[in-house]
């Protein structure tokens, strides 16, 4: 599989997410940045967070509206590269429909996540967490 379809199958297993599934995608080190918060270090840290993400939230819907990406080295078309991808992030909170622009990049090699860093703005969340 490439990076590519790595990354699209790995957006569109969060819209009934299983975490153990999820967390199958990562390599044993990977870092996992929502970039306004900690980072979470380890499949196992990943699993974890993804499972009380689920808890609080449900699935999320990732809407890709573009992704791009790059290899290494035709060697390294099968399964290293980096991808980025530009989306909404949807999902509930107190009632509330978040609709959260992302950008997300991707770091692969040898067809898993090492690295993955969301960036995007937390005030539609804490205005959610707030009640409005």
């Amino acid at each position: 599989m490439s990076p590519d379809e790595l990354v699209t199958q790995f957006c569109a297993e969060w819209s009934d997410p299983d975490p153990a599934a999820i967390a199958d995608y990562f390599s044993e080190d990977a870092v996992y940045h929502n970039i306004p918060m900690e980072p979470v270090c380890g499949r196992e840290a990943i699993r974890e967070f993804v499972a009380g993400f689920v808890a609080a939230f449900g699935g999320i819907e990732f809407r890709v509206q573009r992704q791009v990406g790059s290899v290494g080295s035709a060697e390294d078309a099968g399964g290293n590269g980096v991808i980025m991808n530009e989306r909404v992030d949807v999902f509930d909170i107190n009632d509330t429909r978040v609709e959260l622009p992302v950008v997300g990049v991707f770091e692969i090699a040898d067809g898993k996540i090492t690295a993955w860093r969301d960036y995007f703005d937390m005030a539609p969340i804490q205005a959610a967490t707030a009640g409005g």
